[in-house]
């Protein structure tokens, strides 16, 4: 019976992305929650030797005196992502990614070891390219094993094991007029269920639905530091409201 459910369900949601999406971003809803205060890292927790405050905007910085030991997270504290709609700024160098991280488990830590916050989970990728499919907004299962699940550009959705495109969003000349190479760019994520939007500066660049068997309902918000070559990250503006 939950077998027959499921592909009941991945049908009928296989239906409902196969339909044409809007392209403008939805206007903000009201009540949504600031979650940083442009002041201080109140409600969040990380490694706070890699993670600050400057300029009124969150700061994840590695050098090659300071590295990142593994992908480390910035994790807010005082709240889950079920059904919400996020919205931020970001810019970062090009040395490197982050992420956006959201619906996401805490990893154990690990006895001794220095990096205590990792997550695993739905990760909307940050960089500071403009040439796809290596660019902000796809969707990367962090910890996971299925990759990079759902590409910018893509109304897809995820049936049968694999990824199903069912449309295209945007190409790469649009993304490369619509991304804000070295500055500001702003990131709306709205999820509902098993069905997911990402919105870059005003415009739908991605539109996914999981498979109801694979896909995260709730978890943990975070920001990510990426291991390796040394970066920075930048966040501001970031607010939140939890949907009906």
């Amino acid at each position: 019976m939950r077998t027959t459910l499921l592909l009941a369900a991945t049908l009928a949601t296989a239906l409902h992305a196969t339909a044409a999406e809007p392209q403008a971003a939805p206007a903000e809803t009201p009540g949504m929650t600031r979650i940083f205060n442009g002041k201080d890292l109140t409600g969040w927790e990380g490694d706070f030797s890699l993670w600050s405050v400057k300029d009124g905007v969150i700061r994840g910085e590695t050098t090659a005196e300071n590295p990142a030991q593994g992908n480390t997270f910035l994790i807010w504290k005082d709240g889950t992502t079920r059904d919400f709609e996020l919205r931020l700024s970001f810019r970062c160098t090009a040395a490197n990614n982050s992420g956006i991280q959201y619906r996401s488990a805490r990893l154990p830590n690990k006895p001794g070891a220095k990096n205590q916050w990792r997550l695993k989970g739905y990760q909307h990728e940050i960089r500071n390219e403009q040439k796809l499919p290596n660019v902000a907004g796809f969707i990367y299962d962090e910890g996971g094993k299925r990759g990079r699940i759902c590409l910018v550009g893509e109304q897809a959705i995820w049936a049968d094991g694999k990824k199903q495109v069912q449309a295209s969003l945007l190409d790469g000349e649009a993304f490369k007029a619509l991304f804000k190479l070295n500055d500001w760019n702003e990131v709306v994520i709205v999820a509902k269920g098993n069905r997911i939007r990402h919105y870059l500066n005003g415009r739908l660049t991605l539109a996914f639905t999981d498979d109801p068997a694979l896909a995260l309902l709730d978890g943990a918000l975070g920001l990510q530091l990426h291991a390796g070559r040394p970066m920075w990250a930048e966040f501001k503006d970031i607010r939140i409201k939890t949907l009906d």
